[in-house]
C-alpha cells in the first residue's frame, strides 16, 4: 500500500469515527431537540415523571391563582389541558390567555412542577409552533386585530 493509500484510508476512517460519534449524539438528543411540548404531546408521549422538558401553550383564562410567590395555573393547547404549580415571581408579561414556555417536569400525579417561565419579549410573543397549530385548529385570533 502506498503512502497516498494509507492517507486516504486513514481520512476514510476518521469520517466514517466522525459520522458514527454525530449519528449517535443525534439519536441520543432526538427528544430534547423540540423546544417546547404542548400539553396534548406530553400526554401521547406518556412523558415519564420527573423528566425535564418544556412546556408550552396558553395560560387558561381564569385559572391562576396566586399566594405570595406561589402560583397555580393551567396551561392549554385548546385541546389538552396541564394543572402547572410554580413558586418563584412571573414575569412582568405572564397574563391569563397569553402564550408561555415553561421548563420544568411533570409530577406522578400528571401536573407540571414548573422551575422557570420563560420570559417574553414583548406582549405579542407566542411560540411560533403553539401559533401554526392554533391556526390550523381555526382558533387564531391576534390580540386587536382589525378585522
Amino acid at each position: 500500500m502506498t503512502r497516498k493509500q494509507k492517507r486516504l484510508a486513514i481520512v476514510a476512517g476518521l469520517g466514517a469515527v466522525l459520522a458514527l460519534a454525530a449519528t449517535l449524539i443525534f439519536v441520543a438528543m432526538r427528544d430534547q431537540i423540540v423546544f417546547f411540548y404542548s400539553p396534548s404531546e406530553i400526554h401521547e408521549k406518556a412523558i415519564a415523571a420527573g423528566t425535564s422538558i418544556r412546556l408550552g401553550g396558553l395560560v387558561k383564562e381564569g385559572s391562576w391563582k396566586r399566594v405570595g410567590e406561589t402560583s397555580d395555573f393551567v396551561v392549554t393547547d385548546g385541546q389538552t389541558e396541564m394543572a402547572t404549580h410554580y413558586v418563584g415571581l412571573l414575569p412582568d408579561l405572564f397574563r391569563e390567555g397569553q402564550g408561555v414556555v415553561i421548563e420544568g417536569s411533570v409530577t406522578p400525579n400528571g401536573t407540571f412542577a414548573a422551575t422557570n417561565v420563560l420570559a417574553k419579549h414583548d406582549e405579542n410573543y407566542m411560540p411560533k409552533e403553539l401559533v401554526d397549530e392554533l391556526k390550523k385548529r381555526g382558533e387564531w385570533q391576534r390580540e386587536g386585530a382589525g378585522s
